[in-house]
């Protein structure tokens, strides 16, 4: 059976916090994500993952209750002490 956007497959795991689904990508965007991922020392789905909760915190659309996904980026987000001195 072909998977098409009508039958997109979603399973969850034991937990229900994890769903899985089939995404489609044209080759080019795949290729970029791909190399960032490597660049990050990333796997290409953990980078999936970190791009798509990226978009959602800085858009105010993930739930207060998520702080794990977004630790990384807490810290990349803070003032380096020269810009912090420049005020």
């Amino acid at each position: 059976m072909a998977l098409t956007s009508s039958n997109l497959m979603f399973v969850m795991t034991k937990k229900d916090t994890t769903k899985s689904f089939v995404l489609r990508l044209n080759a080019d965007v795949m290729t970029a994500v791909e190399k960032w991922a490597a660049d990050e020392f990333r796997s290409t789905n953990g980078q999936l993952q970190w791009i798509i909760t990226e978009s959602l915190r800085k858009n105010r659309r993930l739930p207060k209750h998520n702080s794990s996904a977004t630790k990384r980026t807490d810290a990349e987000e803070e003032i380096p002490n020269e810009a912090k001195d420049e005020d």
